[in-house]
């Protein structure tokens, strides 16, 4: 786990060798101990190199190992050891220096860092914080503030950056690992009790208390409820008021305190969680990664809406020829305008040159002959979008692969009106598909396991999450969100309001609630898709319109608001009011609550107190209620696919874990019984009637999220 070599004679070699990314697993930590001793003991030493294996310093600790307990020697003695021997020691960081593996590098006398490798100390996004001496060493060697942006963020930086602040003593564009030998043998013979970073004293700014105070305030608004960067701030003061050791102590103390917690699970979770979504099975038991994806060099766009421009970005940056295609030619110039401002921005962002050679626009489906794939990205309508596949299946090649963008149709029903509906798939992103992660992959029960291979491959060359899902109304996400804004607007009509509902769901991690969200993505989109389903309309009497639709209770407050032209931001009202069109400073209305009041007394309907826990409750518990149902109808393969979806696509709060997991620590058995409490007093929401998986896994003891798929019998995978 580290190869020990003698080289120009005099300094020894430490590698690491543990791929991917060298993790510090007791093995390693083992055989850095010992190859330090021996390093330290021989007379023919006179410096030490460490470096990491296949171009990659190290990559922290092996997350694997935190499930259970320690194994090996700890890596703190390690560590404290490097920095006391009497020979310097140099890091030779390529690739990355990230965690422990930072930590490793900080006890080091000198660093020398190839000028692509990153540096970061990132466990706060694990629910932890640096607990090898990061959150005490990096204060000391570079200040207060500029390490408490780093920890608190866990943000990556650059090896010029970190030149700059004076982590790293040397940047090379050459061989990392030869210049270090270089420099080593040049360090022999000078004092070290300057290079050793514990002994050095934090330079402390004179407000400190204002600064700390200031960083609390930032932590607590950006990442509400969670515990790591605040402790990770608890540290750093500690480093700053505190001997070594001292702050040492306090930093074990907080570790074992977010240790222990539940937040640290979830994000762990959340880290295996994104791995495992890839790890996905046909009904043929052929993994998709072992069925071999086409390459694709060329693809199609059509319609250039927001999403059809972030698609034409997606997949621009990344290097793939684009062909965007519109209907009319003033909507195909203003596109283009959009699609290069957008490319143009983004690479300035990331200090590159615009792909702009790989774009090109058309007014005709006939240019489109050529292409290796084709991502339609039409308005939300099935009689248009089944045109344009009829079309496509004239003009492409038979081997072209067509795909929709579609959020929720049946994507079965475009495929049975090509002549290749094996080569077709969903492709639905999220909005702005150029900012936003994740990508479900939806697969037809005719899609084959090349089609889905190629998608979920295409979809991690551009950056995306991508989750493969089955063929369903709405799919996994949409799904389940349709129950939970139902449950939001039946507590608007019991008593609850807009900005009460948004709060508690805020306070529990959201960075929205649900209706400043709905303001947010405007409040006629989910009115025209209630028009098509039939539950409003011209057939509905609009002066006294039901309260039940197609047997169901219905709620008709959302749709009288659109009635009054109300849609959100960009009119200035909607659930709020904002001071003009396009404004994002929600204020409550007061004409929302006369609506709500006028409309309760319409109904008889008594409104009476509900508690927050009522309203996180009935939204998220009929949430996880639904993620159950998908799972026995076998649209998604795993609750982990799930969480991935709703971390990425609907910004669940990460210390939560996603709603499998949420309701997993909550306790199974305490959901159901207050589902069935629910369900009893509002017998005609059938979404709060417990599922059937659910109560299976209660009855067998509630196992671990981990263990579901175990319990999960279906009579017909979709995937």
């Amino acid at each position: 786990m580290a190869r020990y070599e003698l080289v120009k004679r005099s300094v020894a070699l430490i590698t690491l060798t543990n791929p991917p990314v060298n993790a510090l697993s007791s093995p390693v930590r083992h055989a850095i101990a010992k190859s330090m001793e021996r390093a330290l003991s021989d007379p023919k030493v006179t410096a030490v190199v460490i470096c990491g294996e296949n171009g990659r310093f190290c990559g922290g600790a092996d997350i694997r190992e935190f499930a259970g307990p320690l194994r090996g020697p700890p890596l703190i003695p390690v560590l404290d050891a490097i920095e006391a021997g009497r020979k310097p020691v140099v890091a030779a960081i390529e690739g990355v220096a990230l965690g422990g593996g930072f930590e490793l590098a900080l006890v080091c006398h000198y660093r020398i860092a190839h000028s692509k490798a990153r540096l970061g100390l990132p466990e706060v996004t694990l629910g932890i914080l640096p607990a090898a001496g990061g959150s005490q060493r990096l204060p000391r060697l570079i200040g207060i503030p500029a390490a408490l942006e780093l920890i608190t963020t866990g943000r990556h930086i650059s090896a010029q950056e970190a030149l700059k602040l004076g982590i790293v003593d040397q940047v090379t564009d050459q061989n990392a690992c030869e210049m270090a030998v270089e420099f080593a043998l040049k360090s022999v013979g000078k004092p070290l009790s300057s290079r050793r970073v514990s002994m050095l004293t934090t330079p402390c700014p004179p407000d400190l208390d204002a600064l700390l105070e200031a960083a609390t305030m930032q932590v607590k608004k950006k990442a509400r409820g969670v515990m790591a960067p605040l402790a990770c701030i608890q540290a750093v003061r500690a480093a700053a008021t505190m001997p070594f050791s001292k702050g040492m102590k306090r930093e074990s103390e907080l570790m074992t305190t977010l240790f222990n917690s539940g937040q640290a699970q979830a994000f762990q979770y959340c880290f295996f969680a994104q791995r495992t979504a890839g790890k996905w099975t046909l009904p043929s038991g052929a993994q998709w990664n072992n069925s071999k994806p086409r390459e694709i060099r060329s693809a199609a766009v059509i319609g250039l809406g927001t999403m059809g421009r972030g698609i034409v970005v997606s997949l621009a940056r990344v290097g793939i020829s684009v062909i965007a295609v519109e209907s009319e030619k003033k909507l195909l110039e203003n596109g283009r305008q959009m699609v290069i401002g957008m490319l143009e921005r983004d690479a300035k962002r990331r200090g590159v040159s615009a792909s702009l050679n790989l774009l090109n626009f058309t007014l005709s489906l006939q240019d489109l002959k050529d292409v290796d794939l084709v991502i339609e990205a039409v308005f939300e309508d099935m009689a248009l979008k089944k045109r344009v596949f009829q079309e496509l299946s004239k003009v492409c090649r038979p081997t072209t692969l067509l795909c929709t963008n579609t959020s929720g149709l049946d994507v079965d029903a475009l495929a049975g009106v090509t002549n290749r509906p094996h080569l077709v798939a969903g492709m639905h992103f999220f909005s702005p598909a150029h900012v936003m992660k994740l990508l479900e992959v939806v697969c037809g029960p005719r899609s084959s396991s090349e089609t889905i291979a190629t998608a979920m491959s295409l979809g991690k060359k551009m950056g995306k999450v991508s989750v493969a899902v089955g063929n369903c109304p709405g799919f996994v996400g949409n799904r389940m969100l349709k129950p939970y804004l139902d449950q939001a607007t039946f507590l608007l009509e019991e008593g609850a309001t807009p900005e009460q509902i948004d709060k508690a769901l805020e306070d529990f991690g959201f960075a929205m609630g649900v209706f400043r969200m709905s303001d947010l993505a405007g409040l006629d989109v989910g009115w025209r898709v209630r028009k098509e389903s039939g539950l409003t309309g011209p057939d509905v009497d609009s002066k006294n319109p039901p309260r039940r639709r197609q047997g169901h209770r219905y709620c008709p407050i959302p749709d009288m608001v659109c009635e009054q032209g109300r849609f959100g931001q960009k009119t200035g009202r909607g659930w709020y009011m904002y001071d003009k069109p396009g404004d994002t400073n929600a204020k409550p209305d007061p004409l929302i609550q006369n609506l709500l009041e006028t409309y309760r007394s319409r109904y008889g309907i008594q409104p009476r107190n509900i508690s927050d826990q009522e309203i996180i409750e009935r939204c998220l518990f009929v949430l996880a209620n639904e993620g159950f149902r998908i799972l026995e109808d076998g649209m998604a393969a795993r609750p982990e696919d799930i969480d991935v979806i709703y971390l990425f696509g609907y910004a669940f709060p990460r210390h939560r874990g996603g709603p499998m997991f949420y309701v997993s620590m909550v306790g199974l058995e305490r959901v159901l019984e207050r589902l069935e409490y629910y369900h009893q007093a509002h017998p005609d929401v059938p979404h709060l009637e417990p599922s059937a998986l659910l109560k299976k896994l209660v009855a067998c003891g509630s196992p671990p999220v981990q263990k579901w798929r175990e319990y999960i019998k279906t009579m017909h995978s979709h995937l």
